[in-house]
């Protein structure tokens, strides 16, 4: 069995790599850190016990915006593992009209079987540009074929012809110097004719019924999918810069293997997929609207009830074959402000031994939010800008104001996490955003606490306007 890739990573560096993009949480960073590393543990234990070992999944808790999805969407990366984020709000029970919860594995196995062969591309890459390479060397200069004589049934080369040599020696320098003109990107303007694959999936027709979607989508796709073959090839002319790409892809496709990329994607899933349930306390009856009155708040309990063999162990019919879920990492994320755990059934509360209650988020989280992540909002304006030759910089003072203002907002409205700082700087810079380029074409503009209180100031003090805007 492939070994998967978090080996070489120990649960303190998971935390620190977690850190790199997370603020705060450090419970939870080390609960995921955890069962992330003893998936590792038990793909390198003992044959007969292997199998026996089931992961902890892990319930998070928290209001909206603490971090839950991103930390969850940073340890799949981290893994290389297949990662699906679902809400339980969109399933309903078997029988009703919807998405069956059984549609989480199948839509993972897709990302999955994507993911690998993404990755046997990269593998093939190589040899496919060479041979896109020759491809568009073919159209622009098509080789001298050589001269041949039937005799019969037998076809013969002619004897030595000086001429046509001479042709095939001047044909291969010119084709030499276009292969250099192709690699240095002088032609990638020039236009060419090419022919593209268009015998790309049908997008799956999705048919109502109780069984959900899925299956019968597959089916239907597979007997519309004879009706399109015949008429693969369309021409198209293309610059070759645009062409490379459609052919890159047409030629990598046709190098990997596609039944063990299936394969693989299927072993993948099964050892390392990660399942990210958000919103399961919104299928709890005690969820804040008084039980299931019909629509959308349709049967929570039996939503629980049929994600319970999917958590428990089950095995999943998919388009790809069957997989068993006894192995993949269920992610379970609520708020949880009108109901609690102990609310979920008590097998479903069973199969999330894990619980961890991440904190509110503070002034101080917020200011080490907007300044040390690597993807920090404000490092995320400033590099929009600097594509426009604008060169924004946040003064100490600016940084601290909007994170007071970010903790107000919440404590005074709703608590909405770091989003709030999503809305704060969309207003704060909004005026300045607009202006470049016309107005400000280049230069260095430092937004400093002066600038924030004023473009924030009524914000900050009419509670009304605050709600209306933030």
């Amino acid at each position: 069995m492939k070994l998967i890739e978090e080996k070489s990573l120990t649960p303190r560096q998971i935390v620190e790599a977690l850190d790199t993009y997370i603020v705060g949480q450090k419970e939870a960073k080390r609960s995921v850190a955890i069962s992330l590393r003893n998936r590792w543990r038990r793909l390198n234990s003992d044959d007969e016990i292997r199998d026996e070992i089931i992961p902890n999944n892990i319930l998070l808790i928290g209001p909206t915006g603490v971090g839950k999805t991103e930390i969850a969407r940073r340890l799949a990366k981290l893994a290389h593992a297949p990662f699906i984020k679902v809400e339980a709000s969109k399933f309903t029970e078997v029988g009703y009209v919807g998405r069956d919860v059984e549609s989480m594995i199948r839509d993972l196995v897709d990302i999955a079987v994507n993911m690998v062969k993404q990755e046997m591309q990269e593998r093939v890459r190589e040899k496919a540009i060479q041979i896109v390479e020759k491809r568009i060397l073919d159209i622009l200069i098509p080789p001298v074929k050589k001269r041949t004589s039937t005799t019969g049934d037998v076809e013969t080369e002619e004897s030595f012809d000086p001429s046509n040599a001479s042709n095939a020696e001047l044909n291969e320098r010119t084709r030499e110097r276009f292969r250099e003109k192709l690699k240095n990107g002088e032609l990638d303007d020039r236009k060419i004719e090419i022919e593209v694959n268009t015998s790309k999936k049908n997008p799956m027709m999705q048919v109502f019924g109780p069984q959900g979607v899925e299956e019968m989508g597959i089916n239907l796709q597979d007997m519309l999918g004879n009706l399109t073959r015949g008429s693969k090839k369309v021409k198209r002319t293309l610059p070759i810069n645009e062409a490379r790409e459609i052919l890159l892809e047409e030629e990598s496709e046709k190098l990997i293997d596609h039944e063990a990329a299936i394969q693989e994607a299927l072993d993948r899933v099964q050892n390392q997929g990660i399942v990210f349930i958000d919103e399961i306390d919104k299928v709890t009856e005690s969820s804040g609207s008084g039980g299931a009155k019909g629509g959308a708040d349709v049967s929570r309990q039996g939503v629980q009830r049929d994600l319970l063999p999917i958590v428990e162990g089950s095995t999943v019919s998919t388009r790809n074959g069957l997989v068993r879920t006894d192995h993949i990492l269920f992610i379970g994320s609520g708020a949880f402000h009108f109901s609690k755990p102990s609310d979920l059934i008590p097998e479903l509360q069973g199969r999330f031994p894990i619980r961890v209650e991440l904190d509110s988020l503070t002034e101080d989280d917020f200011i080490d939010i907007l300044t040390k992540p690597k993807n920090a909002l404000t490092k995320q304006y400033q590099a929009m800008l600097q594509a426009e030759g604008v060169t924004i910089t946040f003064t100490d003072d600016a940084i601290r104001e909007i994170a007071k203002i970010a903790a107000q907002v919440n404590d005074q409205i709703e608590n909405i996490g770091a989003r709030r700082l999503h809305t704060i700087l969309s207003s704060l810079l909004e005026e300045l955003l607009f202006a470049v380029p016309d107005d400000i074409s280049s230069g260095e503009i430092t937004i400093d606490k002066e600038y924030v209180d004023k473009q924030l100031q009524d914000l900050a003090t009419d509670k009304d306007l605050s709600h209306y805007i933030l």
